[in-house]
C-alpha cells in the first residue's frame, strides 16, 4: 500500500496554492496523511482529490479546531501514529533559544524523536511535521518519519517577517533561518507498506 505524507502546507497563511508538484509526487497514493500546520481546510479538500486524507492539527491551525492533535491509525496491519510534533512551550521555548544561540546547530529536533517514541510506545511508525526538516529515523525496528515541509521559509521571507517585530519566540527561530547557509527544498513523503515492513522516502518538490 502506498501512502502519501504531507506536513506544513501553511495554506493561505504563507502559500496561496499548493504546488502542482505535490499532486504529481502523490499520484497513485491510496491514502494521505497530513501532519499538521494545514493552514485552511481548503488544503485538505485539494488533497482529497488524490485520495482520502487523515490529518492532525498543528500550532498554526486555529481554523481547524475540530482536528485532533494526535491520532493512531491502523494501515495495512501496522500501527501508525500521526502528530504535528510541537511539544509544550516549556520544552519548545528553551530548545528554540538554544537553537538561536547556536545558529541552528541543536535546533529544532533536540530530543524530539525520543519524546515521540515515548509518546507512542506501540506504534510501528510515527509521522510528524513541525520542524520543516525531513527525517527518516529507525531505531529498534520502529520508524520515525518527517516528510519535510511543503512551505519552507527562506532567508528573504525570514527577514521580511522580522521587520514586523514578532514576539521573541518567533523572532528566535526566524534568526536561525536568517543565518542558514542552505534552506531545505520543499518536500513531501511516501510510505510503502509491504510484507517486510514500512519503507519511507522523502520526495523533493523542486
Amino acid at each position: 500500500m502506498r501512502v502519501g505524507v504531507v506536513a506544513d502546507t501553511h495554506f493561505a497563511e504563507f502559500l496561496d496554492e499548493l504546488p502542482a508538484a505535490v499532486f504529481e509526487r502523490l499520484a497513485g497514493c491510496e491514502l494521505i496523511l497530513h501532519a499538521g500546520d494545514v493552514g485552511r481546510p481548503e488544503a485538505l479538500e485539494r488533497l482529497r482529490r488524490i485520495a482520502p486524507v487523515e490529518a492532525v492539527r498543528g500550532d498554526h491551525d486555529p481554523e481547524l479546531a475540530g482536528l485532533p492533535r494526535a491520532r493512531e491509525l491502523e494501515i495495512a496491519g501496522r500501527r501508525v501514529a500521526l502528530i504535528h510534533g510541537n511539544r509544550s512551550r516549556l520544552i519548545e521555548e528553551p530548545v528554540t533559544l538554544l537553537g538561536t544561540l547556536t545558529l541552528g546547530l541543536f535546533w529544532p529536533q533536540l530530543g524530539l524523536h525520543r519524546w515521540l517514541r515515548a509518546r507512542f510506545p506501540q506504534a510501528d511508525a510515527i509521522v510528524y511535521g513541525h520542524t520543516h526538516a525531513a527525517a527518516v529515523d529507525r531505531e529498534g525496528g520502529r520508524l520515525v518519519f518527517n516528510p519535510g515541509a511543503v512551505y519552507q521559509t527562506d532567508r528573504a521571507a525570514a527577514v521580511r517577517r522580522l521587520r514586523r517585530r514578532p514576539g521573541w519566540f518567533e523572532w528566535s527561530w526566524l534568526q536561525v533561518i536568517r543565518h542558514r547557509v542552505r534552506v531545505p527544498a520543499p518536500s513531501v513523503g511516501v510510505l510503502e507498506f509491504g510484507p517486510d515492513g514500512i519503507e519511507a522516502e522523502v520526495l523533493p518538490l523542486g
